[in-house]
């Protein structure tokens, strides 16, 4: 059974041929949705680092960062098909390090940024979705160990429907036909230097996972073909 299910986490003709010819292409432009949340200032910050030109969705004008040539902020909620279509055009993928926020959403916003966002894409013509989501996220290759599985059974009971949108975030994507990556993550640490990180398909064996080398992981997804509709867990060393 073991080698029955290796062999379908590595769903190579399931890839698009669009992504592949894409990879001959640089992606230049990126959408970030959820940019000024605890991950998302990271990321940002990475990709003007290293020359991106970014579109950040901002739902609170109090959290605008200061101006750089090659930010452009959008005005709006990811629950709006117009700002999404704002955010997106004349993009060439769309990053998401999307929370609930402060003053919380709807628990319900995961899926539906996701159904929006996909649409979106779709219309556009887009086909990157990179995003992040937490370890109680369920997938049928999974192998977790009984710690993670009462971690996932305590999201369950303690934030049911927040634990709920973000499963139907998964089975949203999985039936979208695009190229998306979903990275599930432990608690994230908020520090400047990168570590050491490892990925695993089945289960997260670390405890924690760095903000920068997040950042930075999630930014090498834009070349990488290796998790192209998969969901690995990221942990630190």
């Amino acid at each position: 059974m073991g080698a029955i299910l290796q062999s379908m986490e590595w769903p190579s003709f399931f890839i698009s041929t669009n992504f592949i010819e894409n990879t001959m292409k640089s992606f230049q432009k990126i959408a970030v949705i959820g940019g000024t949340g605890k991950s998302g200032t990271y990321l940002v910050q990475e990709l003007l680092a290293k020359g991106y030109k970014v579109n950040l969705l901002i739902r609170n004008p109090e959290k605008i960062p200061e101006n750089h040539p090659n930010l452009k902020v959008v005005l709006g909620d990811v629950t709006s098909g117009e700002k999404v279509e704002a955010l997106i055009k004349n993009c060439d993928a769309v990053i998401s390090t999307l929370g609930l926020g402060i003053p919380a959403s709807a628990p319900d916003l995961f899926e539906k940024a996701t159904e929006i966002v996909v649409k979106t894409m779709k219309s556009l013509g887009l086909d990157r979705y990179i995003l992040i989501s937490g370890l109680n996220v369920n997938t049928p290759f999974d192998q977790k160990s009984e710690k993670n599985l009462q971690a996932t059974a305590w999201m369950e009971q303690t934030f049911p429907k927040s634990t709920r949108s973000k499963q139907k975030e998964y089975e949203l994507l999985q039936e979208s036909g695009l190229n998306w990556t979903l990275v599930r993550l432990p608690l994230i640490e908020l520090k400047e230097g990168k570590v050491p990180i490892r990925t695993d398909l089945r289960d997260c064996k670390g405890d924690k996972i760095n903000a920068a080398s997040l950042a930075v992981f999630l930014i090498d997804q834009l070349e990488s073909g290796e998790f192209i509709q998969k969901a690995p867990f990221l942990f630190n060393v």
